[in-house]
């Protein structure tokens, strides 16, 4: 299913701190139910840790992780000897840092690189039917199958998958339907709640947000009455972005998504604080202040999030706008009720949730608008697990799991985490969802103890 493009396309080079890199261009097919039909490339940096492994035959022997990105749309960055990272190599790994599809140096998916036959919004939609974590999974087994496949010992044919996240999803898709391929599994924060479609994962986090902003508000009360004074501001004026998109009060309550990180309610305080004042000294919001409100939120520069990331909790079902539909029952997210309320009424920021004006407001989603819409309506999904397969599951999984992640929901995680066998976890409520970025040596130290299945 996958071949290399030609040795001309893979790089070898080595970092100084002891890492060997080969950068890997795979091409695969668009559509698996079409493998001879139109192709895709998937890139995969290759990181073998030179401190343990001299030779190459020492390599061959090291252990191999995939790691699968949190997003979904997001590509991984060159990983060094530093932070997450060097627990793994450390732990004696060689690693696929992989670029899912559509994502950093993969075939890329913006609306200006689609092929030159995808042009109606129809074929835009089918097209981008194609990047979600069912079509991840085929691409991650068929790279699986041209990197270990020679391998004498069935054994050492598995890979071990890390999925922080929406990886974490993947991971648990691999498990569905791929599992003879898959040595071990560690998820951080990816228990993927099992529903077919989103509402009752935007049920449960709408709380979570709720707990957030009052935590943010109660630290910074002032903020109150900044918030309301700014949302009122860009409600009657038309604040445009330097990259030419409209900073609107929905997008502007975009920005409780960093509520979910560590340091993020600090990190909106600062924004907050600086909008307020120029509205104060200037009468309106600074461009560094834009520049940094557009900094924070990724969407034109990864579409894909914003396309597909109802879709990937569909199975059967249409998404139909879930995250706006739950918003809209809850008055204090709404301006034109705040509004109406006292100074005292705090409006509250939104979290990790795709509204469809934001195909107005980023500038770089505007021409996926219609097909946007088409995929929110379309109930064609394919499955994206199997729970009879899930419950007589043969490979360990190992998750760290965050008790205040605002992202993914734990009592959803914990019914995910009771339907996969063999699943155990390292729960706590002092990091949350980046907890491998926040606190890496205690996550992965506790991941690969929980690893051992050693008990008292």
């Amino acid at each position: 299913m996958a071949n290399e493009i030609n040795s001309g396309d893979q790089e070898t080079y080595t970092l100084k701190e002891g890492l060997k890199v080969i950068d890997r261009f795979f091409e695969v097919p668009l559509d698996y139910s079409r493998p001879t039909g139109e192709k895709i490339v998937v890139f995969g940096r290759h990181i073998i840790p030179t401190t343990k492994a001299k030779t190459k035959e020492e390599e061959e022997k090291l252990p191999f992780i995939v790691y699968l990105q949190g997003g979904p749309g997001f590509e991984i960055g060159l990983q060094r000897n530093s932070g997450f990272a060097a627990e793994v190599y450390q732990e004696g790994y060689q690693v696929l840092w992989l670029d899912q599809r559509g994502t950093g140096l993969s075939t890329p998916l913006t609306p200006d690189t689609l092929p030159a036959h995808v042009k109606t919004d129809d074929q835009i939609a089918a097209y981008l039917k194609h990047f979600r974590q069912d079509n991840i999974v085929r691409d991650c087994e068929a790279i699986r199958k041209l990197l270990l496949g020679h391998k004498e010992n069935p054994e050492d044919r598995k890979w071990t998958l890390l999925g922080q996240s929406f990886g974490g999803f993947c991971a648990i898709t691999y498990l569905s339907f791929h599992s003879d391929g898959i040595k071990e599994v560690f998820l951080t924060g990816g228990l993927a709640p099992l529903v077919n479609d989103p509402d009752d994962v935007y049920a449960a986090l709408v709380p979570r947000i709720v707990r957030r902003n009052n935590i943010y508000y109660e630290k910074y009360p002032r903020d109150i009455k900044r918030v309301r004074d700014i949302v009122a501001y860009l409600a009657n004026n038309k604040v445009v972005l330097p990259s030419g998109g409209r900073l609107s009060p929905n997008r502007w309550q975009q920005l409780g998504m960093a509520f979910g990180r560590n340091g993020g309610i600090d990190q909106v305080h600062q924004i907050v604080l600086r909008a307020s004042r120029e509205l104060e000294i200037i009468g309106k919001i600074g461009y560094k202040t834009l520049q940094t409100i557009e900094h924070t939120q990724p969407f034109d520069g990864n579409p894909l999030y914003a396309i597909i990331h109802e879709a990937i909790y569909c199975q059967s079902r249409a998404s139909r706008w879930s995250a706006d539909r739950t918003i809209a029952q809850h008055s204090q997210f709404l301006w034109d009720h705040v509004k109406t309320l006292g100074d005292n009424d705090p409006i509250y920021f939104t979290g990790e949730m795709i509204f469809p004006a934001m195909f107005d407001d980023y500038v770089n989603l505007r021409p996926w608008k219609q097909a946007a819409e088409l995929l929110a309506q379309d109930a064609t999904w394919e499955p994206l697990y199997d729970l009879k397969q899930l419950s007589e599951n043969k490979v360990k999984v190992s998750t760290a799991t965050y008790f205040d992640d605002m992202f993914v929901d734990f009592n959803l995680a914990q019914d995910t985490a009771s339907k996969i066998k063999g699943t155990e976890q390292y729960i706590t409520n002092q990091l949350f969802h980046g907890g491998i970025g926040e606190d890496p040596k205690d996550v992965f130290k506790r991941l690969f103890q929980i690893s051992k299945r050693e008990y008292n």
